[in-house]
């Protein structure tokens, strides 16, 4: 069967490096065996759920090439829902409680301080219909919680021994959760919207969803749902948690996300396929470098390599992995957006400059020293001055460099940095750049005489 995932981000805010990983790895494990990738807004939450949110998580996918097949937004079910909602409370699975926050923090307290877990004591299950009645009528409105499969048979209340719920990780291989050990999780509030893990569950049935690759922040959960899995009478899908994302400085990034926004590096120019090859990379055996196509990382890819160590993202890195990524990416690739820069200098200047580039802007300046007025930088004149007479006529190649600083060593003795530097920041007004044997001809004879002889040109 080949794999069916979903990519589920809530659109309360852009999506950063952490999310997008997440959504990296899913999009790769159905690239690289033909499946579908499913785009879910979790968009229950109407307070802090917004078009604009969502608009730029889509923004964000396309910029990357992560093209869905399908989207589906949770807020467009609630129906559905409430369907299955109704199943649950007539199987016994979902039972209403009607504690307030109030009353539930001081049940734990109490709990605490008595050296006993602080879990649902399932106050709701001792309820009679009469108390309902008591307690709506004092205007309370119940929330439903989904009973976990840790019941004593004779007092359906929670039971003596622990309940393990057990799974082969694709990524953490055998793991065990004692849902003995949990609250029975509330799936719908008391305003009837219903929560992440239960619209979850539902929507991965309905969409036949065969495989879930998230974070390792959600292994418990997997426990829970996976009950919920099978009161809804569902296989589970497969489940893969990878490890989660630390700063270079080995702290976790949670506090510092905003500025790991993938609308931010675009903002900043980096290269899609630079972050999507750190997103694809960080964490795995796999050595981070540049990949110019997705099929490339697809190909790679194996849930297999990657590790259950944290991940280390260094945003210094991702801009050092972009340098290299424009540094070998052909003409064909840059044509288009160097002609949106104003650089008409074609495949020669690309192929010169590429290597002095750490974001495609950077073309940009080394076209004003190509084809703009510069003020040259003069530390010899008397060398520059020789030099401007030692020009050649045009049309010029790659060797008229070779050939114009042999004339000029044997003429003036100089040679080395004392002969090249000084030609360098006239010709450039730079300390560094690129092989001028492939600068010179762009600059071209007239430029090239008036900057030797110290005049803008």
């Amino acid at each position: 069967m080949k794999p069916s995932v979903r990519f589920a981000p809530s659109p309360t805010g852009r999506l950063h490096i952490g999310n997008v990983r997440t959504a990296v790895l899913n999009y790769l494990l159905a690239l690289k065996s033909g499946g579908t990738f499913l785009l879910r807004l979790d968009d229950t939450d109407r307070e802090r759920s917004t078009e604009e949110f969502a608009e730029g998580i889509r923004a964000d996918l396309r910029w990357l090439g992560l093209a869905w097949h399908r989207e589906a937004r949770q807020s467009a079910r609630l129906a559905r829902y409430a369907e299955v909602a109704e199943r649950l409370k007539a199987s016994g699975h979902l039972y209403a409680c009607y504690e307030s926050e109030e009353e539930l923090d001081r049940k734990r307290k109490r709990q605490l301080a008595r050296g006993l877990p602080p879990i649902y004591d399932r106050t709701g299950l001792r309820l009679t219909d009469l108390d309902k009645a008591r307690l709506e009528a004092e205007g309370r409105r119940p929330h439903w919680r989904f009973r976990l499969p840790n019941t004593d048979a004779a007092s359906g209340l929670l039971g003596p021994e622990p309940t393990i719920v057990s799974w082969n990780d694709l990524i953490r291989g055998d793991q065990t959760v004692d849902i003995g050990s949990l609250s029975d999780p509330v799936l719908i509030r008391e305003d009837g919207t219903p929560l992440y893990t239960f619209t979850s569950i539902v929507d991965d049935i309905d969409f036949a969803i065969t495989h879930i690759v998230r974070g390792e922040d959600h292994v418990t959960n997997s426990g829970v749902q996976i009950a919920i899995f099978e009161a809804l009478g569902a296989a589970p899908p497969a489940f893969g948690h990878h490890s989660l994302l630390i700063g270079a400085d080995g702290h976790a990034l949670s506090k510092r996300l905003g500025t790991l926004s993938i609308a931010a590096f675009r903002d900043e120019g980096l290269e899609p396929m630079a972050v999507l090859s750190h997103a694809a990379l960080v964490g795995t055996s796999d050595a981070i470098e540049p990949h110019t196509r997705i099929e490339e990382l697809a190909a790679l890819f194996d849930l297999g390599k990657i590790s259950t160590a944290p991940g280390r993202f260094d945003l210094d890195e991702l801009r050092t992995l972009n340098a290299k990524l424009l540094h070998k990416l052909p003409y064909e690739d840059v044509a288009s957006r160097l002609a949106g820069l104003s650089i008409t200098g074609g495949a020669p200047f690309w192929e010169a400059v590429r290597g002095n580039v750490t974001l495609l802007a950077d073309a940009g300046d080394w076209w004003a020293v190509v084809a703009g007025e510069i003020e040259p930088v003069i530390e010899n004149i008397d060398l520059t001055g020789k030099a401007a007479d030692l020009l050649p006529p045009e049309p010029w190649d790659a060797a008229t460099w070779g050939a114009l600083t042999t004339e000029l060593s044997k003429a003036t003795g100089l040679k080395g940095r004392a002969l090249f530097h000084p030609l360098r920041l006239a010709l450039t007004g730079r300390d560094a750049g690129p092989e001028l044997k492939a600068l010179l001809p762009l600059i071209g004879r007239p430029r090239a005489e008036a900057r030797l002889r110290g005049h803008r040109g």
